[in-house]
């Protein structure tokens, strides 16, 4: 077990420079000048233009500029924003409790309604319920997340007026937010209405980032369970007798969860891809919402520093449903 380990930790490596090479690219790939747009309006000399340059560091090659990148990041130093003047570590952690608000209660939805809707599915194989649930999985992937939410918006808080169409909580409410998780903060403040306000702000957003993940899990867990359900074991305990409930929510589902746990971990990538935009358009302030407005204002640290904390959250997940798929599967190791 500990040579898989290694030989997963081996991988770690190289996909981390990968990334980090990504990262640095990506953004001086986008047209305009970050020096430029941090003058603004007044425009600045040409004398000022070139100190900042150097100070930066843009006046020297990709090369040393990646270097000085790359050891910045093994010393934990994700350098500064040059928008708000911050470390962008202590930014993204400021952030980071938001985006991981929405992302634990949008898998949450996933799984709630997939794991059920993809047992149902695949217990009534070909029949009505199977091809409607089936179908709704389809249509729910396929949705653009963009589109998705405003149709959301226009019914739930436009014509229904049900739900609030942006942030995380009312602007009524007054407390400290010491964890960074609003549902955690609002619930300790002991004011009348604040968990409510909480709640009712992460309805719409959940429901437009956990669709995708929700889709995903059902249409596997219906192919899972489709395959747990001719094998032998499972057809002896129907002739013993035993009642559906213990045949497929016990037997059966116990061994389908294998591949839906992976899926679910490999989920966390689409979350955080979807919490860009879903972030952006219900204005949720978190790193999808930091991370467009550095794009925006070519804050190349700000922006480098999210992709790469981005990915490494990603990759430690895949790492962690690897080593535990492990566990469950001995096969697996090797």
């Amino acid at each position: 077990m500990l040579g898989f380990i290694l030989r997963r930790l081996g991988t770690f490596i190289p996909t981390f420079i990968g990334v980090s090479i990504v990262s640095f690219l990506f953004i001086r790939l986008l047209p305009g000048d970050p020096i430029l747009l941090m003058a603004g309006e007044r425009g600045m000399s040409d004398a000022r233009y070139a100190e900042l340059m150097t100070q930066f560091g843009f006046d020297r090659p990709l090369l040393v500029q990646y270097w000085d990148y790359l050891t910045g990041i093994l010393r934990g130093d994700l350098g500064l924003s040059f928008k708000t003047k911050l470390p962008v570590w202590d930014e993204f952690f400021a952030l980071f409790p938001a985006t991981l608000e929405l992302s634990l209660c949008a898998i949450v939805f996933a799984v709630l309604i997939g794991i059920p809707a993809g047992i149902v599915a695949a217990v009534n194989r070909g029949k009505w319920p199977d091809q409607a649930l089936m179908s709704t999985a389809l249509v729910g992937f396929s949705m653009p997340i963009f589109w998705w939410a405003l149709l959301l918006i226009i019914l739930f808080s436009g014509m229904l007026g049900w739900t609030p169409v942006s942030g995380r909580i009312s602007l009524m409410f007054f407390f400290p937010t010491d964890t960074g998780f609003m549902l955690i903060d609002s619930f300790r403040s002991g004011q009348a209405g604040a968990f409510a306000s909480a709640v009712e702000h992460l309805i719409l957003p959940t429901i437009v980032l956990g669709t995708i993940p929700l889709a995903v899990i059902a249409r596997q867990t219906r192919s899972a369970m489709l395959e747990v359900l001719s094998e032998d074991y499972v057809r002896t305990a129907r002739a013993k007798g035993l009642s559906p409930f213990r045949v497929n929510g016990l037997h059966a589902l116990r061994n389908a969860l294998i591949p839906v746990i992976t899926v679910i971990g490999l989920s966390v990538g689409t979350l955080m891809a979807g919490a860009i935009l879903t972030e952006t358009i219900f204005s949720w302030p978190g790193i999808g919402k930091w991370m467009v407005e550095g794009i925006s204002s070519r804050d190349y640290t700000a922006v480098q520093g999210g992709l790469l904390m981005i990915a490494v959250i990603v990759m430690v997940v895949n790492l962690i449903v690897d080593v535990l798929y492990g566990f469950i599967n001995p096969k697996i190791r090797q």
